[in-house]
């Protein structure tokens, strides 16, 4: 036998005649994953018509209260009277791999802790309003992400991943259930932070952009001037209907001529949105048609309250029409590295009446039970100190986080952080988790809703994630 006639498997090729004799089949691939694409593509959702979940829900729709900067846990709602005792002392055991920045000893919380409630739920002084509903609340105190940066964190909470551009939760919701309201969208978030990920964070990344979060203003804009871009037409309703009509027109043309195409279907349905938006909004966003009593409840009447109390107010009024996800933004106050006391107790006197009438609204009108209503930051604080002992680093290795309603158990205090509260150390729940579970309420197995995208099926858990049955109703 010669060389040249020996079987391919007689000899060990080189690189370059491997790539010659198997190039050809990578056309191959690349043409059946166009074709797996070409197939799939007609199958993707792209309008917000209502879908039936994975199995019974116990909530209908979120509201998700953003304490934007990351709250300090030992100075809230995570009591640590070894911290008391050991004040000034340093800390006995290793800080993290990686931190934030130099911090020194460790330092007790300026504000005096209570118990409330049947729960006996341990509550910092700042909440005296929320107080009162303790037993109505969940408290996760053993939160953890996996990053110290506000604009990675924020992309983690919101999306699952610190690292890369993926959907938010809010529009997985969307994409998975679609929504109660057809004039309105799925998934509204009010006065959002514009730095720290920005619009990733309520982004629709890779899903249909209908699904996309509708901001209502943004963080440099005062609650009572927050609207929504674009609502009031250049022109009269019906010239717009007509002018909206020959464009879907031409859509629609064209997508008979390209065959079917997710993202040209997803503009149709998302400006058909827009314009019934339009008509809708305005009388959402108005609130004359609220009784002063309840203006006053919410703090609206008054300073500091005002603000955010509109803002709660607003998502009540969306709550009741039947939007999805439904996100306030306290931002960008919780980043205190110093003047601790001073800023910590300014931030809760501006959200804690707010979050209780909210909290007492919804009950009454008989929707706190389907609702759950979420409170959180992105992470929490150092126990240790910064900034001449008035200041807190980030601490991602530990925050709390309480829930209401939506089928989560009242009065339950679940998880612990180690004696000081700077790690979680006790039925820890991460980020993914905390995910897999709010998808739980809202019907979904967090592990089947999946989008294809570039080859690969994604979810928002991505690989992780177990869902956190003890804290449930």
């Amino acid at each position: 036998m010669t060389v040249a006639s020996q079987s391919f498997s007689d000899t060990k090729p080189s690189r370059r005649t491997l790539l010659r004799k198997t190039a050809v089949g990578f056309g191959f691939l690349a043409l059946a994953d166009l074709l797996t694409q070409e197939r799939t593509r007609s199958d993707v959702r792209t309008d917000l018509a209502p879908r039936s979940p994975h199995f019974p829900p116990r909530a209908q729709r979120i509201i998700f209260l953003f304490m934007h900067g990351g709250p300090s846990q030992v100075d809230t709602f995570d009591y640590k009277p070894q911290l008391i005792r050991d004040d000034n002392k340093p800390l006995p055991f290793s800080l993290p791999r990686v931190v934030s920045a130099e911090t020194f000893n460790l330092l007790k919380s300026p504000f005096s802790f209570a118990q409330y409630g049947d729960s006996g739920a341990w509550i910092s002084e700042l909440f005296p309003h929320l107080a009162r509903h303790a037993d109505e609340l969940t408290f996760v105190r053993s939160v953890h992400g996996s990053n110290s940066r506000h604009g990675a964190a924020l992309l983690e909470l919101h999306t699952g991943s610190d690292t890369f551009i993926r959907p938010s939760l809010g529009s997985w919701l969307g994409y998975g259930l679609g929504t109660e309201n057809r004039n309105l969208p799925s998934y509204i978030t009010i006065c959002p932070s514009l730095t720290h990920g920005g619009t990733n964070n309520w982004s629709s990344a890779f899903l249909p952009a209908v699904y996309a979060g509708t901001p209502m203003g943004n963080a440099g804009t005062p609650s009572s001037q927050a609207r929504f871009p674009f609502i009031h037409g250049p022109t009269a309703p019906d010239r717009q209907r007509r002018e909206l009509d020959l464009l879907q027109q031409m859509n629609h043309r064209h997508l008979a001529r390209s065959g079917p195409d997710a993202e040209l279907e997803s503009r149709i349905r998302s400006f058909e949105l827009a314009f019934r938006l339009q008509r809708e909004a305005p009388l959402v966003q108005d609130l004359s048609d609220e009784s002063p009593h309840t203006l006053s409840m919410y703090g609206i009447d008054q300073e500091p309250t005002a603000d955010f109390g509109r803002q709660c107010l607003m998502a009540r009024r969306f709550a009741e029409r039947g939007v999805r996800f439904i996100q306030l933004s306290h931002s960008y106050k919780w980043d205190q590295h110093s003047n601790l006391k001073r800023d910590h107790r300014r931030n809760a006197l501006e959200v804690d009446r707010p979050i209780a009438a909210l909290l007492t609204d919804l009950r009454q009108r008989g929707l706190l039970e389907d609702t759950l209503v979420w409170w959180g930051g992105e992470f929490g604080r150092t126990p240790v100190s910064q900034a001449g002992r008035d200041g807190r680093d980030h601490n991602p290795h530990a925050m709390t986080m309480w829930f209401a309603g939506g089928g989560m158990q009242p009065g339950l205090q679940y998880g612990e952080t180690d004696e000081y509260g700077y790690y979680a150390v006790k039925n820890k729940v991460h980020f993914h988790d905390l995910h897999a579970t709010i998808l739980h309420l809202m019907g979904l197995d967090h592990e089947r809703l999946t989008f294809r995208h570039a080859g690969r099926d994604f979810r928002l858990t991505d690989v992780h994630g177990e869902v956190v049955h003890d804290i449930l109703a």
